[in-house]
């Protein structure tokens, strides 16, 4: 009886062994293949996916940044526009994408900071869907109307809107826009309508018509526009004139206020989970691209600033970030959609 038993204690520890040597083989299997996949990284086209419409400023840039990254990395980066609801619905797509590199996001601070605050409910976790690659840089925005307003100056428009409480409309294609617009006309006191667009060419061309009085959007829309004469600028977003158009004065400037600032940022993002060495390449593709001469000097006349750096650096942009549009929204009432 003790020898039976010994002998099956023998044939199970036996077993056991060989389990846990087959078991060992296919970690070390997966593992070297998790392993020769980083490193072959990439081996394919990766697609980028802008979440506005083809011709806004996300879209110029993110193509300018992914086609001097795909030279860097050696494999094609094609662009995907998927508009919609603030840039949610590109945000989505790359929130639910395989954590394989292959699928990345040209975000904004609408996509990754507001939308939190902005939506009543989000189809992903915005503090938890995203691996940050890296920060592209920055753009003010330019407060412009039409030009059969008859104001010269924004505390001219100010006045009009306070003469026409509810008739002054402005128009708004991602978070951005529609904040920087709720909170001069919190701050100001003013009661204005907001116009919802999917894309901000589709407003741009609305202002231009008289449909909308007023919009606030990136240089990339608005500065062509303004110089074109087919659009009046009134003033800047950002703390300190810009050296692409000095000439117009900021809102703090305009209305004799302080603490007025918006500024729309580009930053490139990975589905969360993403291999760190995978994140890194792209990261460093990408800053070569943010230190390239052709792209700044490119961008400069559209007030926009590269501003490479590592992936913490975005993270913990995005962190500051998402607590000061969160305060901006509940500060001028902008209700969750």
């Amino acid at each position: 009886m003790l020898e039976t038993k010994a002998n099956l204690f023998a044939h199970l520890a036996t077993f056991i062994t060989r389990i846990g040597a087959v078991v060992g083989l296919l970690v070390a299997a997966q593992f070297s293949n998790a392993q020769t996949t980083t490193q072959n990284y990439p081996n394919k086209p990766i697609k980028a996916i802008v979440p506005f419409a083809a011709g806004s400023a996300t879209d110029q840039i993110g193509r300018a940044f992914t086609a001097k990254m795909s030279e860097i990395l050696g494999q094609p980066i094609v662009i995907e526009n998927k508009p919609g609801v603030n840039g949610m619905l590109g945000a989505d797509a790359v929130a639910k994408a395989d954590p394989d590199g292959y699928t990345i996001l040209i975000g904004t601070n609408s996509t990754n900071a507001a939308l939190k605050s902005l939506m009543k409910k989000l189809p992903y976790d915005q503090d938890t869907a995203f691996e940050a690659i890296g920060f592209m840089g920055e753009v003010p925005l330019i407060v412009a109307i039409n030009n059969d307003i008859p104001a010269k100056t924004l505390k001219e428009f100010i006045q009009i809107a306070k003469d026409s409480p509810g008739k002054v409309t402005f128009a708004s294609a991602s978070t951005s826009q529609l904040v920087s617009s709720s909170v001069l006309a919190s701050m100001t006191g003013v009661k204005m309508i907001n116009v919802p667009y999917k894309s901000g060419p589709n407003a741009m061309t609305d202002l231009i018509g008289g449909q909308v009085m007023m919009f606030t959007a990136d240089f990339a829309v608005t500065l062509p526009q303004v110089q074109a004469g087919k659009i009046r600028g009134l003033a800047v977003t950002s703390l300190k004139r810009s050296k692409a158009i000095p000439e117009l004065p900021t809102v703090n400037e305009a209305l004799g206020i302080k603490g007025y600032e918006f500024i729309a940022y580009f930053a490139a993002y990975a589905p969360a989970k993403t291999p760190p060495a995978i994140i890194q390449k792209l990261n460093e593709a990408l800053n070569q691209a943010a230190r390239n001469k052709e792209i700044q000097e490119r961008f400069a006349s559209l007030g926009f600033e590269a501003e490479p750096g590592p992936p913490s650096a975005l993270a913990k942009r995005n962190a500051l970030e998402t607590i000061k549009w969160a305060k901006a929204i509940k500060d001028a009432g902008i209700e969750q959609q």
